[in-house]
């Protein structure tokens, strides 16, 4: 069957050794520059409660202290720590910060957004279910230009199949190969790419030297797994569709009570989540016969189902007011 073997570099262009335009950098610049644009028109449209003079220094200080600071400790905290322990912290407490390397959890960026919204809503007194209810328009296509860096940069990718004609074989899956395909793929490059045999010894180091070496890139299509591209899968449900339904929600229903479009986010995130985790490699250990992102994802549609409770007492309120 046909795979597609991944060769995507996620260095853009490099300036210096250690100043590079990174596809993963540029993915949360889309995402904000995007938001920042359509959040204006729903101000503009009145259709969001924070002032469209006020949206630039919201999005900035969102951006710095909601999604990168709350998806990385979020990455720390729910990822990192249970697989090496609070040791990581003692021996390295600037991995909290080295966002460059990789590892930011989407639920960690929730949890982060949703504080520091709760943070500003109250010192600019605003509702704080009305600030959110924007984000949530806007925010899967964050989702999307993530996920779309993830498929490029060739990480949480998906488990191994044999069924769908758009499979993908990873390099940087070469760790999750069984033990005899990844034997073969170093003896054949011993044999017909030596120059790269220390480099391809770790998955990244697979898919460096797959990008330089016609050779290598041979061997990989050979030996390597067929995998889904769960990355596409999430970038399309999670995000392109997930923002067409909450677009068409807000302009559907302008006068929706503070909460609903939040409510709905959550609960179809959550759902869209779950779902595609049955085709992404698991990249920790399961809690409950569970992935780790479905069993986060649970508390997710849970806050989503507060948040419905909350909109539907507010109208309740409204109603009889």
């Amino acid at each position: 069957m046909f795979a597609y073997l991944h060769h995507f570099d996620p260095v853009i262009f490099e300036i210096w050794d250690f100043v590079k335009l990174r596809w993963y950098g540029l993915a949360y610049l889309m995402g904000f520059l995007v938001g920042y644009y359509l959040l204006v028109r729903l101000s503009r449209q009145q259709l969001w409660v924070i002032e469209e003079k006020n949206i630039g220094d919201f999005i900035s200080m969102l951006a710095m202290f909601g999604v990168f600071l709350g998806g990385r400790l979020g990455y720390v905290f729910f990822y990192m720590i249970p697989e090496a322990g609070w040791e990581l912290l003692r021996e390295d407490p600037l991995v909290m910060i080295r966002v460059w390397e990789g590892g930011m959890a989407s639920h960690g960026g929730f949890l982060g957004v949703a504080l520091f919204t709760l943070w500003y809503a109250k010192r600019h007194q605003l509702s704080w279910t009305g600030i959110g209810d924007g984000i949530c328009v806007v925010a899967p296509l964050g989702l999307m230009f993530g996920r779309i860096a993830n498929f490029i940069n060739g990480e949480l990718y998906g488990r191994v199949t044999s069924h769908v004609p758009w499979s993908v074989q990873f390099a940087q899956a070469l760790d999750k190969e069984p033990l005899e395909v990844q034997q073969k793929i170093l003896d054949a490059c011993a044999e017909r790419a030596p120059e790269w045999l220390v480099q391809v010894q770790t998955g990244e180091g697979l898919a460096l030297a797959a990008r330089n070496s016609s050779v290598v890139h041979q061997i990989c299509e050979e030996y390597l797994t067929p995998r889904h591209p769960s990355q596409c899968y999430e970038g399309l449900l999670e995000g392109a569709l997930l923002f067409v339904l909450m677009w068409v929600l807000r302009h559907r229903y302008p006068k929706a009570p503070h909460g609903m479009i939040c409510g709905i986010f959550f609960i179809l995130y959550g759902v869209f989540r779950t779902f595609v985790e049955q085709y992404r490699e698991p990249d920790a250990e399961r809690i409950l016969s569970l992935t780790k992102g479905q069993f986060y994802s649970l508390f997710m549609v849970i806050a989503g189902i507060a948040f419905l409770w909350h909109a539907y007492r507010t109208a309740r309120k409204q109603a009889t007011a």
